[in-house]
């Protein structure tokens, strides 16, 4: 493993030619879900990711809401044109932070874009997700919306976050997506065996993967439920439920050994699984450190054999707890 990743941050291809460092920098947890975060230390993150090549951010408007997006904006200043910075419309949200149902529809959509160029203090977004699918709005229509902000510039390229292959399908012939992102990991492989990645890959879409270190327990930081905040979030999810958190930290274990042969951390060797599918994860990070340790992981070179080793000590049907929401599937398509 090298000391110095620099030169491993050299940009890959997603789709329709939009090029990203190879890892990227989920946000979602230094202003919502995760307990207590400090300002001042998501700040210096966001800054000191950008100047070390991690320039890939990932945020919403649901993150806070609209307070990860203003976090963003205040912290990139110079740096904005370093940064992909990608940005999702979610769940309908009145300025005041209320929040209702999925809204795909244009007018949504525009309205969602528009609020967040502002919150971002920047003119245009390199990657704009449909966060959810609206299962009232045919996916034509929403991704028409989102073709029409880039026609005007205020958008680069298109995304679609948790969608089955049908709709990606769809989607696709209306206007070219660059990417859409799902949760996958070692312990989350559901796009391997579907036909979401298949068609991902059949049509030039990259997958970006959120989630890639299972919230926290492919990790060393996170062994205990005594590492989570009060009021973190994943302490209402099925996986971290007692049991299913000690089972699941058994199966981590089997990792183990891979980590220490590279002399790498479980999160590195996890994260470099990832990437060696050819997919770009985009982990959380609220502190320096962790993304200098997650940087890491672009230093690991993982044998065939260890890709296989490594999916072998964590099979899927041993997971314990289901994800704590399914987006895919029946009713989704329009």
């Amino acid at each position: 493993m090298t000391n110095d990743n620099r030169t491993r941050l050299d940009q890959v291809l997603l789709g329709d030619g939009l090029r990203v460092a190879p890892l990227g920098l989920g946000a979602m947890g230094m202003s919502a879900y995760y307990g207590a975060s400090d300002e001042a230390e998501s700040i210096a993150t966001l800054r000191h990711a950008v100047d070390v090549g991690v320039n890939f951010i990932d945020t919403a408007e649901a993150y806070g809401p609209f307070e990860n997006e203003k976090l963003i904006g205040r912290a990139l200043g110079a740096r904005r044109d370093k940064v992909v910075l990608a940005t999702k419309a979610s769940a309908e949200t009145d300025d005041d932070g209320t929040i209702h149902g999925r809204n795909g529809t244009p007018e949504y959509i525009r309205k969602a874009a528009h609020r967040s160029l502002k919150h971002l203090g920047t003119d245009h977004i390199d990657l704009y997700y449909l966060h959810r699918v609206d299962p009232n709005v045919p996916i034509e229509e929403s991704v028409g919306a989102m073709a029409e902000l880039v026609a005007e510039g205020k958008v680069r390229h298109i995304g679609l976050s948790e969608a089955s292959a049908s709709t990606i399908r769809r989607a696709h012939a209306v206007h070219p997506l660059a990417a859409v992102q799902s949760e996958f990991s070692l312990f989350a492989r559901d796009v391997l065996h579907n036909d979401e990645l298949a068609t991902m890959r059949e049509l030039g879409i990259g997958l970006v993967a959120f989630s890639p270190l299972g919230r926290g327990v492919l990790t060393d930081s996170v062994t205990s439920l005594d590492d989570l905040d009060a009021d973190d979030a994943r302490r209402t999810l099925p996986r971290f439920q007692p049991e299913a958190f000690a089972a699941n930290r058994r199966l981590v274990e089997r990792a183990a050994a891979v980590a220490r042969r590279h002399g790498a951390t479980l999160a590195q060797v996890a994260l470099a699984w990832v990437i060696a599918e050819g997919v770009v994860p985009i982990p959380g990070m609220r502190r320096r450190s962790r993304v200098d340790e997650n940087a890491g992981a672009l230093g690991v070179v993982l044998s065939e054999a260890e890709r296989a080793e490594l999916a072998d000590a964590l099979p899927a049907g041993e997971v314990v707890g289901t994800r704590d929401y399914v987006e895919v599937g029946a009713g989704q398509d329009r």
